[in-house]
């Protein structure tokens, strides 16, 4: 069975790939190790045909046992983590098996490790490992839809195969867009960061800007002459950066290997998102003038062939000072496309996604924003009602929060230089406190198939769970 749990939330793919074969180059067989959490691919029933079933209910010697050439693929060890039901995954467990899989991997003697567990929850712990175990080796996530007893199961096949693809994780690599810019290529102040799928599954790249402003000199100068006479050459030139690529979708799996360039003049596209009427929503994070209320970060909307103004333009019509004597472009203009909706300054947009979740309801359908910035603005997640084409309602006058002190949550109300949205603040008071808690500065969202809220903070080095399940 050729299995994939898919879910945007899982930044760890558990993926299962039929007729795994190792390379045979191979000089040894691995040493894999087997961290078993239990599950349905740990369960019984009393018989092959009953529907009902107690999860982690085999031990994982009794799993290997029963895979008919597991040992051909690589030297298994399993080990015993725990043997409960994924709805039963509790933060114990996840930092035994995190602190597990740090400890072996340190080893010369282990070359990768797979992990059986429930497919419910499997999501949630696939996040949380990636945020947690540190380690190059592979770590493979296996479940199962049967448990071990049925006429049909599934796991032994699944077990085979992820052993398979942790022994050998190349033979299971296949490139699909290759020669992606990266640092490697010039100095890149925003390299490859996000890419999504348009309704027709075309795969759309964001490439971000190789500088703040598109000046000569260092990626961050901001008082140097521009770099380029008619045009931007870090973005209009060969290099085509500062926008989006379309690769074709060509079916069954495959898509273009050339792009054409479906937008330009974003500078640093790291947020976006597919609403399901088909628009394409993108968090801009704008240039870095000195002054913290200028420029604002920017909402667009993405459309074919449209320039939303890197480096000539910000904000609705505001003219980059670097670049006006060049008169490149008009940025009143409708050659400017212009935000749908301005962000506040700085607060650098890094996550979004629309809330599906039965958890709170009162969310449902709202666009959430994870608010990066270390400026006044920035620690906040957002969460804005939106319209039936998912873009948030505008709001009359509407102003922004940014932070009155670098310490305490006090905060001033600021107003924007064009149409905007006030949000509910799911994360109010996140600014430095003198013995009570930091500040803040979220990245990733996702949303658990509970409801939850997870999120990803790098400035702690935290993983925090919005929810209203525990007291």
């Amino acid at each position: 069975m050729n299995w994939l749990h898919h879910r945007r939330l899982a930044l760890i793919l558990a993926v299962l790939v039929v007729g795994v074969q190792l390379s045979a180059a191979q000089a040894r067989k691995p040493n894999i190790t087997i961290l078993a959490t239990g599950g349905t691919i740990a369960g019984a029933a009393a018989t092959g045909t009953q529907a009902g079933y107690t999860s982690g209910a085999v031990t994982i010697d009794a799993m290997i046992a029963a895979v008919p050439g597991i040992r051909d693929l690589a030297n298994i060890k399993g080990e015993q983590i725990s043997n409960v039901g994924s709805q039963d995954m509790s933060f114990e467990i996840l930092l035994k098996l995190a602190k597990r899989i740090n400890e072996i991997t340190k080893s010369a003697d282990v070359d990768g490790i797979v992990i059986t567990h429930g497919t419910d929850t499997m999501e949630e712990s696939a996040f949380f490992l990636n945020l947690t175990v540190k380690t190059d080796k592979p770590v493979v996530m296996v479940g199962s839809m049967r448990p071990s007893t049925a006429v049909s199961a599934d796991g032994p096949l699944n077990l085979y195969n992820a052993v398979g693809v942790a022994a050998d994780p190349k033979a299971t690599v296949e490139t699909v867009i290759a020669d992606a810019p990266d640092t490697r290529t010039r100095y890149n102040f925003h390299p490859l960061s996000r890419f999504i799928f348009d309704s027709n599954n075309d795969l759309l790249v964001a490439v971000g800007a190789p500088s703040d402003q598109c000046l000569v000199g260092a990626p961050s100068a901001t008082d140097s002459k521009p770099d380029g006479t008619t045009f931007c050459a870090q973005s209009e030139g060969d290099y085509m950066a500062a926008g989006i690529r379309r690769y074709a979708y060509l079916g069954d799996g495959k898509w273009s290997s050339s792009f054409t360039v479906m937008a330009r003049g974003l500078r640093n596209s790291v947020a976006m998102v597919r609403h399901s009427s088909g628009t394409l929503l993108q968090g801009e994070n704008s240039e870095d003038f000195k002054p913290a209320d200028t420029p604002f970060e920017e909402l667009n909307v993405l459309r074919q062939g449209a320039h939303y103004g890197w480096p000539y333009c910000y904000d609705m019509a505001g003219t980059n000072p670097s670049w006006a004597d060049t008169k490149v472009m008009d940025c009143a203009s409708d050659a400017h496309a212009k935000p749908v909706r301005l962000l506040p300054p700085h607060s650098a947009p890094l996550d979004m996604l629309y809330y599906d979740g039965a958890m709170f309801r009162e969310l449902r359908g709202k666009l959430l924003i994870s608010l990066h910035g270390y400026r006044p603005a920035g620690s906040r997640i957002a969460a804005f009602t939106v319209d039936r084409r998912g873009i948030p309602l505008l709001t009359r006058n509407a102003q922004y929060d940014m932070w009155a002190t670098p310490t305490g949550n006090e905060t001033v109300r600021m107003p924007y230089a064009g149409p905007a949205s006030e949000p509910f603040l799911l994360t109010p008071g996140w600014n430095n406190v003198e013995g009570a808690h930091p500040r803040g500065a979220p990245l990733g969202l996702a949303v658990a198939e509970d409801g939850a809220i997870w999120v990803a903070e790098n400035t702690n080095a935290t993983i925090l769970r919005i929810a209203r399940d525990k007291p």
